[in-house]
């Protein structure tokens, strides 16, 4: 990326404040591998390289194996490596973020609320929405994983 891009942290750092206190409402919510899973698959869909790096690096320092780590990329063909719990989540994930003239379609949202409350599907819902506004954030400001 050639153009210098005005940094988010830095100019608005209440921004930044108020979607981390918004994270952890969200997180004390919903099961902490789910959100996991949709923190790194809305970051692989949104291409935001500093946010998969990081959700990559989340998930792994908490214990999900480097296999299922690799899946999430390509779970609908993964087969039994995903719970059905998590391919219900991860459709939601991946309607969510390809929000498109069908929006999140019933049979997607029905089978996500067969295995969550009504209470995680919102924090699920809004999960989706704040990793959607961080990536954003974090390609619309060129940032870029740390090397090394």
């Amino acid at each position: 990326m050639g153009t210098p891009r005005a940094q988010s942290a830095q100019h608005l750092p209440e921004v930044h404040t108020e979607l981390t206190r918004l994270r952890a409402i969200v997180a004390a919510a919903l099961d902490e591998d789910l959100h996991a899973l949709v923190d790194l698959r809305a970051s692989l869909l949104n291409g935001c390289a500093f946010c998969v790096d990081l959700h990559t690096d989340a998930a792994l320092k908490a214990g999900m194996s480097a296999q299922h780590v690799s899946l999430v990329a390509a779970w609908r063909e993964a087969g039994a490596h995903f719970t059905e719990v998590e391919r219900a989540v991860l459709g939601v994930v991946d309607a969510l973020t390809r929000l498109g003239e069908n929006g999140l379609p019933d049979e997607v949202y029905a089978r996500a609320a067969e295995h969550l409350s009504e209470r995680e599907m919102v924090a699920l819902i809004s999960a989706v929405g704040l990793i959607n506004l961080y990536n954003r954030l974090g390609v619309g400001t060129g940032l870029t994983p740390p090397v090394g």
